[in-house]
């Protein structure tokens, strides 16, 4: 197996393992078995913020630091409900916003979020149209000259291209794409265009949104712009939707080199090799590394025959749901799941190994900001569980992989061996981890890489006076089309930036593939409720968040819901070509024409299991097998819809009224979990009842 059928094997993980395990893992896979078939369920939410780095600096790594929220001025949110995906660093927010010196907000979001709510200014789109709105947005601030010629003079190139493309976006031809005032994209443009010190974050409103990569590097455009890098206050993040994607993208198990190396670059791989004392063609870079969409086509059509599994629910995040059923339950594919519950994915599997939870073992993981935390092993793991780290060296040491030499492949045998390991491999790339150690880890609360000689207690900001990782023998990526997603190579990209500074690339606003129809009136989207996450696997299970949300539901505007006579409560069943799912409606302060549906409601919980009795609960019934041609991620956010009413409910959906989900009309009873629930309103909310 070590070498004979390797491209018939495929590694499918997470974002919610430790930075040792993933190092492994990626060791394993693309150093010991050879296969290029390995990435993570982070493709599905994460995967847009490394490409959108990867486009505009030529490598991975956020520019910004959560200290900027302390002292920006202006802060964007776009498509970031950081009021549900990131609760404690919202009430960071909040607390700005209660203090003498408030920042203003701009929220791009087509529901009435909690950020929403609190913002200076509300950008509500039509889905699939984020690209037309930031072209727009830098039509104003281009035109009106709110940008910083100098450091774009001294520190970019593409600007020329730039300003030429945003002049056929003014904001009247935006509001009538995106339907969104005219004078709103203005209010924002010079909220923007006037700030002293600039924070901008993203999420999934763009990365699972149609033109993701471009529609997220037209973000970093307006900072470069406006030379908003660098200092304190100013800087881009490019959110994370899990605990530890971060690491998945740094080490290697998500279809990316370890530390930030280049398939493209030959030396790259030979000092990859190096390190790994294997032989450089033994680590396979003759095509790009196969995403997870492309992974399970090529289950489905037969030449995968091996898929490992490890933390991750495909069964129910995959779109179109019917379709990955089919592809996992496949005889001739052998499914190998490590979990630590019996998901819906697990319940499909030949071999379920059972995995230790964090508390269970010990590890470090980096946050969004670059910051490295260790996490020390709390409790035993029950029963029969191990940690993964201990699971994957056994499952090296099984397969006999061996370096050139003879000798294992994988050099350690515990979490501290693993980080050592990693601290050579990182050496002299961008995250850089040499300075690092366990003991320095414990005792405080993190400390941002790079972490080197010259820099022992870390780098809170990178790219500071236009010094950037960009330059062609050393960067990461030499970037893509943004329309075709082909991949330049390095004799296109050394033309393009000899010298290593930041790109600013224009894009065209295309419109979504999957349109609106007589049939299929709306747009639907999915997304989180603050309750639960993910598939809720874990928060399912805690009687408190399952209590504040215990079922599946829609939200529809209040206008929509006028015209059809429908109610708070009713029961509908949503139709796309792919499949149907039956709903309690809730009307919220979402925009017209869009509904809404919260992903975490699979069916574990459910008499089947694994797959619906009757009409599905899971969003992922609906949604689409298409993907952004840049980063690969799934896109989750504009497929058309339709919506019929079954009958009149027993009373109001279910939804929380604490949240996104909030009612706009009366009559319908307060969330309430318990105290753990009401905990996490008042993180949520700010106290606000």
């Amino acid at each position: 197996m070590t070498s004979s059928f390797p491209s018939a094997v495929a590694f499918y993980t997470t974002g919610q393992l430790f930075l040792e395990e993933y190092y492994t893992l990626g060791l394993i896979a693309h150093g010991g078995i050879g296969t290029n078939h390995v990435d993570g369920n982070t493709r599905l939410c994460t995967a847009t913020a490394a490409a959108a780095l990867k486009e505009t600096f030529a490598s991975d790594g956020q520019p910004g630091s959560y200290t900027d929220i302390d002292s920006a001025d202006v802060i964007a949110l776009y498509g970031h409900n950081m009021a549900e995906t990131q609760t404690v660093l919202w009430t960071r927010i909040l607390d700005r916003l209660a203090g003498p010196n408030p920042p203003q907000i701009i929220c791009v979001d087509p529901r009435e979020t909690p950020v929403a709510r609190a913002a200076t200014v509300h950008l509500a789109p039509r889905p699939g149209t984020n690209v037309m709105l930031m072209n727009a947005l830098l039509h104003e601030i281009v035109g009106n000259g709110w940008i910083d010629r100098e450091y774009i003079e001294a520190h970019t190139v593409g600007f020329d291209e730039l300003e030429k493309r945003v002049r056929d976006y003014p904001p009247e031809v935006a509001a009538e794409v995106c339907d969104v005032p005219a004078e709103d994209i203005r209010a924002a443009a010079r909220i923007i265009g006037h700030a002293q010190r600039l924070l901008s974050t993203v999420l999934q409103g763009f990365y699972q949104s149609h033109q993701a990569t471009a529609a997220a590097v037209q973000v970093n455009n307006i900072n470069v712009v406006r030379g908003m890098l660098g200092r304190p206050g100013c800087g881009i993040l490019q959110m994370n939707g899990q605990p530890t994607a971060q690491n998945t993208r740094e080490a290697g198990a998500d279809g990316d080199l370890p530390a930030f190396r280049n398939w493209s670059n030959d030396s790259h791989i030979k000092d990859l090799a190096r390190i790994w004392n294997v032989d450089p063609m033994d680590i396979p870079h003759y095509s790009p590394p196969t995403h997870a969409m492309q992974m399970f086509r090529y289950a489905e059509e037969g030449s995968i025959r091996f898929l490992y599994v490890t933390a991750t629910n495909p069964a129910v995040s995959l779109p179109e749901l019917a379709r990955i059923r089919e592809i996992l339950a496949q005889e001739r594919l052998f499914l190998v799941v490590q979990d630590i519950f019996l998901s819906e994915t697990a319940q499909l599997a030949d071999v379920v190994l059972p995995a230790a939870t964090w508390g269970e073992k010990t590890g470090t993981f980096t946050n969004v900001d670059r910051t490295v935390h260790l996490s020390e092993k709390a409790v035993e793991p029950p029963g029969e569980a191990r940690a993964d780290l201990d699971i994957l060296i056994d499952f090296a040491r099984r397969l006999d992989l061996r370096d050139k030499d003879g000798a294992p492949l994988v050099k350690w045998s515990d979490p501290e061996g693993a980080f050592e390991g990693w601290k050579e491999c990182s050496k002299g790339r961008p995250c850089d981890y040499s300075g690092l150690s366990y003991d320095k880890l414990r005792g405080g609360s993190g400390i941002q890489w790079p972490v080197t000689e010259d820099a022992p207690d870390g780098t809170q900001h990178i790219y500071v006076d236009g010094q950037f990782w960009a330059q062609p023998e050393y960067c990461e990526s030499y970037g893509r089309d943004l329309v075709t997603g082909a991949a330049l190579d390095e004799t296109e990209y050394r033309a393009l930036n000899p010298t290593g500074r930041a790109v600013l690339k224009a894009a065209e606003y295309l419109p979504p593939h999957e349109l609106v129809s007589e049939e299929y009136p709306f747009q639907l989207i999915t997304g989180r409720t603050l309750y639960h996450f993910h598939t809720r696997t874990k928060t399912g299970r805690a009687p408190q968040l399952q209590a504040a949300a215990p079922e599946v539901w829609v939200e529809m505007s209040a206008s929509d819901v006028a015209d059809r006579g429908w109610a708070e409560g009713d029961l509908l069943e949503l139709r796309t070509p792919r499949g149907r799912v039956e709903a309690k409606l809730r009307i919220s302060g979402i925009r017209p024409g869009v509904l809404f549906l919260p992903f975490h409601y699979g069916y574990w919980d459910e008499p089947g299991g694994h797959e619906p009795d009757g009409f599905g609960r899971a969003a992922n019934e609906l949604t689409l097998t298409d993907w952004d041609p840049c980063s690969k991620q799934p896109i989750f956010k504009t497929a058309a819809a339709a919506a019929d009413r079954l009958g009149s409910g027993d009373g109001p959906s279910a939804a929380p009224t604490t949240t996104s989900s909030r009612p706009v009309t009366g009559d319908v009873p307060p969330t309430r979990g318990g105290p753990a629930a009401e905990a996490v309103e008042e993180l949520a909310t700010g106290g606000a009842r």
